[in-house]
């Protein structure tokens, strides 16, 4: 696909994945499939799932139940905590892996239109990363077979669909995966019925209950902003509490909303961890920043409080991250940088048993510049929107149309700069940038978790980026990070293990299918 976007191509694509209560296959011609991966006779797993891409109907809201689509899980071989259903909810089961397993998942799709599953977070051979080239057509299985290398953290997957990602996503597929470790099982961290899953997403809704995917051009440009926030797949979501702690995992698994969470009664966040798992130490904010495909891990203590206490969790007011024109498009309902509601919690018992919270939580190796291959010389992520067109250093997504900067030797670490590209040009030249609609973008890279060296601002409204600066962790390993318009990055990440072809991209899923990606070629 070149940076000149087939629009009609697409539109073809998204009006089929919208209409799911009869659901017609329509490939897009950018659709990528491959003949699918089977099992290796050598490869003897921990853990052998079952993974099925269906259709279904779910009660979401009261009347009609709503159409969607969703993962079905199978335990064929491993411990009983495997998979974790979220009770009444089209997300994918919960997936609970521990460090050193051999892990092979079986993925049948049995949708109407190709799909693959990436495992994003995780650092996983080329052939087990759900590279948008692997998607199976309808009817096909596609088996991964890894080790688990990464340390405890909560990950996520959900498909890599070429072009078809946002939508396939919007209706229902992903799911969560948390990892263990010996490190962090010494620590006691609050367990069991006191560790809570909070998967955020917004959804709209037509009259008939069915999830409705409205926007057109502005909806790719700016991506799509819901009017309803669903919390683990279910609506207006509430909590009962026990007056002790909890540790929460939150995960945004929407579209292209970014979130600022801070409690209602002002209380301060404790951040015990983020994407790649836990912190040094607890860090206390007075919100923190959410945006698509990040995660963070909350140390939550509802000590003391009384029974029928009342706690709400909001995404607070900001501005700068998104452009004027974008603002608006939660419908009326939800406005983009608005304060809203997303959850509630209710102290229903009291007790004395809580945890304490550790002063130390895990020990991190720490890039420093010296670390890096390219020192002097960061490799540039240039971010551009034009009309109708993102790029990554002026160019959108192309297999196999791999730039001399995207060439990575396997064993090193390697510094990047991540900004926001005005002259349009970035490495490609010629895109026409628009300042009005330039946005915040948050980058994911695939594989190994990198490290944040540097994060500069130089815009002109330090004004609205006082509005969410705080809330910007950069401490600890990560695989997303948002760059807010006039901020520059710098990051160390690490290449190790594994060649072959390994993506990044803007985790604003519209962005993603419009071409804002690109793909290193580790070699």
């Amino acid at each position: 696909m070149k940076a000149g976007f087939d629009l009609t191509r697409r539109k073809v694509l998204l009006s089929a994945a919208a209409t799911l209560a009869a659901p017609a296959f329509t490939r897009a011609a950018g659709m990528m499939t491959a003949p699918p991966r089977g099992a290796t006779e050598n490869f003897n797993p921990d853990v052998d799932v079952e993974l099925v891409c269906k259709r279904d109907a779910v009660n979401i809201l009261d009347g009609a139940p709503t159409q969607v689509w969703r993962y079905a899980g199978n335990l064929l071989k491993g411990p009983a905590n495997t998979l974790t259903a979220l009770p009444g909810s089209y997300l994918g089961p919960l997936m609970r892996f521990a460090k050193g397993q051999k892990i092979r998942i079986r993925l049948r799709n049995d949708l109407p239109e190709p799909t693959i599953a990436h495992w994003h977070g995780l650092h996983v051979p080329m052939e087990a990363d759900g590279h948008p080239k692997a998607a199976i057509d309808p009817g096909q299985t596609y088996v991964y077979e890894f080790e688990m290398r990464n340390r405890a953290g909560f990950y996520l997957y959900h498909p890599h669909t070429h072009e078809a990602t946002a939508t396939q996503v919007y209706h229902g597929l992903a799911g969560g995966i948390v990892v263990e470790d010996e490190e962090e099982r010494a620590l006691g961290l609050p367990s069991g019925e006191y560790e809570i899953p909070i998967v955020l997403q917004d959804r709209s809704f037509d009259d008939n209950n069915q999830l409705a995917y409205w926007g057109g051009m502005h909806r790719d440009m700016f991506g799509f902003y819901g009017e309803r926030i669903l919390v683990n797949g279910r609506p207006d979501y509430g909590l009962d509490v026990a007056s002790r702690a909890y540790r929460f995992r939150v995960l945004n698994a929407s579209n292209a909303r970014i979130y600022k969470l801070r409690w209602d009664d002002g209380t301060p966040l404790t951040v015990i961890g983020v994407d790649g798992g836990l912190l040094e130490r607890p860090q206390t904010r007075p919100y923190a920043m959410l945006s698509p495909g990040e995660r963070l891990d909350l140390w939550v203590d509802f000590s003391g409080r009384k029974t029928g206490s009342k706690l709400v969790m909001r995404s607070g007011a900001f501005d700068g991250l998104t452009p004027p024109m974008a603002q608006r498009m939660g419908g009326g309902r939800l406005l983009v940088g608005d304060d809203y509601p997303l959850f509630s919690v209710t102290v229903a018992r009291e007790t004395n048993d809580s945890p304490k919270l550790p002063e130390k939580l895990s020990t991190l190796r720490h890039y420093r510049r010296a670390d890096v291959a390219n020192p002097d010389n960061p490799r540039p992520i240039a971010l551009s929107m034009g009309h109708m067109q993102l790029a990554i250093n002026g160019r959108a997504y192309g297999h196999d149309e791999v730039m001399d900067i995207e060439r990575i030797p396997v064993d090193t670490v390697q510094l990047f700069e991540i900004f926001h590209d005005h002259g349009g040009g970035g490495m490609g030249g010629g895109m026409g940038m628009m300042g009005t609609m330039d946005m915040a973008h948050p980058i994911h890279l695939h594989g190994e978790q990198f490290e944040i060296l540097e994060r500069r601002y130089s815009g002109d409204d330090p004004g609205s980026y006082a509005t969410f600066q705080e809330g910007l962790i950069d401490s600890g390993l990560k695989d997303t990070v948002l760059v807010a318009p006039g901020e520059r990055v710098l990051i160390a990440k690490p290449f190790n293990d594994f060649k072959g072809r390994f993506m990044y991209h803007c985790h604003n899923l519209e962005h993603e299918d419009m071409g804002m990606m690109r793909e290193f070629s580790v070699e």
